[in-house]
């Protein structure tokens, strides 16, 4: 049965192909290389949460599309370098070669780079929204996917390996790794709204973002260890073999599960307190644990 997430999803993969490059006289292996990672698949959770965050204030979810492909394309981009001999060295993403099996090393790196460019490329050139906005959506973005957010947090996840962190210090850690980006997606949202976002709404939002970006991750660690390599289309098993530090080593499995569940019961409460029509932004949380790759 199709549903509306289907939908939304299935709006998001035509904009995202409609935003990607298709021909380059100097680099069609990078753009290639492009396509590839972002359009071989993925769950869109990030612009989903652009597009359902826009509408609960009212906003057609048209307006937000190149907002939500901006997010998807740091997302992609971030994934290339994770799957990269010197970082996680993974051969398969989506079911699919990663980028650098497929292109070479040289390409996929150049192709996060385009990716991470033509991120800001899309939200500077987005026909619905005002400079000031577009502005605010830039500096939130830049913020989510750097030192202080997703490369920060990758760069602790580094850092951490073959020692034991507290379940605090692994919170930050993937707060930062994997909860900046989900975080920034619904704050995107609210900027895609305007002036119709009250300080508390943003703030109660924002707050949301962090619980499902946590329970993403704590679900993510969980699948790792129980899903086969062809369910998951990513290679099972390689936080454990990276001797990584995952909530299911900290806490067990079935512990991990139940926190992940508890975030997100925490986060539909804070939705509830922002007396806005969020069942799409509930239906999202609920996948965010509810799924098995």
């Amino acid at each position: 049965m199709t549903t509306d997430l289907d939908i939304l999803q299935e709006q998001i993969n035509r904009s995202l192909d409609k935003h990607l490059p298709r021909h380059s006289d100097i680099a069609q292996a990078v753009t290639d290389a492009m396509r590839h990672a972002v359009l071989g698949g993925g769950k869109r959770i990030r612009p989903m949460l652009v597009c359902a965050t826009s509408e609960a204030f009212g906003k057609d979810a048209t307006s937000a599309l190149p907002i939500a492909c901006a997010i998807e394309f740091i997302h992609a981009y971030s994934l290339i370098h994770d799957d990269l001999p010197a970082m996680d060295d993974d051969e398969v993403r989506h079911g699919l070669p990663s980028t650098h099996i497929a292109y070479g090393e040289a390409n996929a790196i150049l192709a996060g780079d385009s990716l991470h460019s033509l991120a800001f490329k899309t939200i500077a050139t987005a026909p619905e929204h005002s400079a000031e906005i577009k502005l605010m959506m830039i500096e939130t973005l830049a913020e989510a996917a750097g030192w202080a957010g997703m490369a920060g947090g990758q760069c602790l996840d580094i850092e951490a390996e073959g020692r034991h962190l507290s379940l605090g210090e692994l919170q930050v850690l993937h707060g930062a790794k994997t909860g900046a980006l989900i975080r920034a997606a619904v704050q995107l949202g609210c900027h895609c709204a305007g002036d119709a976002v009250s300080k508390e709404q943003f703030l109660l939002l924002s707050e949301f973002g962090n619980r499902i970006g946590l329970a993403f991750q704590v679900m993510d660690d969980v699948l790792d260890v129980t899903q086969s390599t062809e369910q998951l289309g990513k290679p099972a098993g390689s936080d454990e073999a990276l001797e990584k530090n995952t909530f299911p080593r900290l806490m067990g499995t079935e512990q991990a599960r139940e926190l992940a569940h508890t975030l997100v019961r925490e986060a539909q409460a804070l939705l509830q307190r922002t007396r806005l029509q969020t069942e799409t932004l509930q239906q999202i949380a609920q996948q965010v644990v509810n799924r098995d790759h």
